[in-house]
């Protein structure tokens, strides 16, 4: 019980510790506290591209079922999102999905999603994780049901009909482009596709073929893993003039542009929040690591923003605390008012390729960042073990300095690790990660110079520590 831990999204292991005995411990908790919260509607249980991960799911269903439980099931692995979207659209109990998102292929994991289709808060996980047992099945004349099926055309209605309502129009097909999409192995073939070519796109596809290796690499769609899609959008034909990739369970979003190549993630939020704003209002939504950028678009609507510690769970209780027209994180993931509270990179896809039919992303964050300036953010990685990050981060609290590569400290958040502001507009941002073993170092300033100084300044004030 003791290696079973549900961190920033979910729990996630390789495959010496994601075993088929420890995943049905969680089946049984998760049965036991539906059970407990009075719940008795059907559970979904979906799963990812991974060679492990139907079996997993097919053993949770299992479980559920010898608990008195009906569980649904997709035709085959299908995007996280579709799991929280059917959880609300048919009023279940719950559901789970059994992925490692962009982890690689030796990895893989189970996240529990409650009844309103937003992440679980910590209260519902441990409750969940104080309820990890051995199966207990109910007498057989008790057991639920597993039925298949189609998660991916009420996903793709609830899509097309928000985008409808968002932009006007989510009709693709007078776009004088094609768009190019990379699944990379993923979950999201068949689903971000298929949305894509419903709404009219005219597509090119990369990666669009199951592979459980997914290539031999990691599903994370960084610069250093799209360099086809980069250069497919980059080079000197016209076509295609968007790229969109998603990670493993196609939560989140890659962007690909002509000018930029790959579109930083802070920069496509503030173009998805702009543009937003052009026929709507309301506050924004961001993680303590999400660019200032946000800020200043608010700034200039007379908006409000909400920061929050990293973890999409934080910025979907928020959305709803605000009814914040939009949410995200620099990590890739997204969603809108009016969708489930749940990132989704299969929904943003199509709104993403809207956004640039309406007017090329490039031209709107040139028109961005010549109105707010500029901003670069980087981020690297200090190897620490888990269980030493609590102890770091106590003793990091001790040693924080008055300045910091040169710079007065101006204030200090504390919402999730330390982020340190600086005078002259920059910040530093030290973290633990929730789902490797290292602390995270963020910082952002006006150009990657400052960047490179202020992460090795971040890196410095660490390594002595751990």
């Amino acid at each position: 019980m003791e290696t079973i831990s549900f961190g920033t999204d979910g729990w996630r292991a390789t495959l010496e510790e994601f075993t088929t005995p420890r995943v049905r411990m969680v089946g049984q908790a998760v049965a036991t506290y539906l059970r407990d919260e009075g719940f008795e509607a059907p559970v979904v249980v979906g799963y990812d591209a991974r060679e492990t991960s139907r079996g997993f799911a097919e053993e949770l269903a299992r479980v559920l079922c010898a608990n008195g439980f009906d569980v649904i099931m997709p035709d085959r692995d299908r995007p996280t999102p579709l799991v929280a979207h059917a959880i609300v659209e048919r009023d279940l109990a719950g559901g789970l999905a059994i992925t490692a998102s962009h982890n690689p292929p030796e990895y893989n994991g189970v996240k529990f999603i409650p009844e309103d289709g937003a992440p679980a808060l910590p209260g519902v996980t441990d409750a969940i994780a104080d309820r990890l047992a051995e199966p207990d099945p109910l007498p057989e004349d008790e057991h639920g049901t597993v039925e298949e099926v189609d998660l991916v055309t009420p996903h793709a209605d609830a899509a097309l009909e928000l985008v409808n309502e968002i932009t006007g129009s989510a009709d693709l097909s007078a776009a004088d482009s094609t768009v190019a999409y990379d699944a990379m192995h993923g979950s999201g073939r068949g689903t971000t596709d298929a949305l894509l070519e419903r709404a009219g796109a005219s597509l090119e596809c990369l990666r669009c073929s199951r592979d459980p290796e997914f290539g031999g690499g990691a599903p994370e769609p960084a610069p250093e893993n799209l360099e086809a899609l980069i250069d497919l959008v980059t080079g000197d034909a016209t076509d295609p003039s968007l790229g969109i990739a998603n990670d493993g369970d196609a939560d989140r979003l890659a962007i690909v542009t002509p000018e930029r190549g790959y579109l930083d993630e802070n920069l496509f939020f503030a173009a998805l929040y702009d543009y937003l704003l052009e026929d709507d209002s309301g506050a924004v939504v961001r993680t303590v690591s999400t660019t200032f950028l946000i800020d200043r678009v608010a700034d200039a609507h007379g908006e409000t923003v909400h920061e929050v510690p990293v973890g999409f769970k934080w910025v979907a209780e928020a959305m709803a605390d605000h009814d914040a027209l939009v949410g995200g994180e620099e990590s890739g993931g997204f969603t809108v008012r009016g969708h489930v509270r749940e990132k989704d990179g299969v929904l943003m896809a199509l709104l993403a390729a809207v956004m640039h039919a309406d007017e090329p992303l490039d031209d709107r964050v040139d028109r961005l960042l010549e109105e707010h300036g500029t901003v670069v953010q980087n981020k690297r990685s200090v190897a620490c073990p888990d269980h030493e990050k609590a102890r770091v981060l106590s003793d990091l609290e001790d040693e924080i300095p008055e300045r910091v590569a040169g710079t007065d400290v101006e204030g200090i958040n504390t919402a999730d690790g330390f982020k340190l502001q600086l005078a002259d507009g920059s910040w530093l941002l030290v973290r633990p990660s929730g789902t490797e073993p290292v602390l995270r170092v963020y910082a952002e300033a006006a150009d990657e110079k400052r960047v490179s100084e202020l992460l090795e300044a971040g890196e410095k004030l660490v390594e002595p520590l751990v």
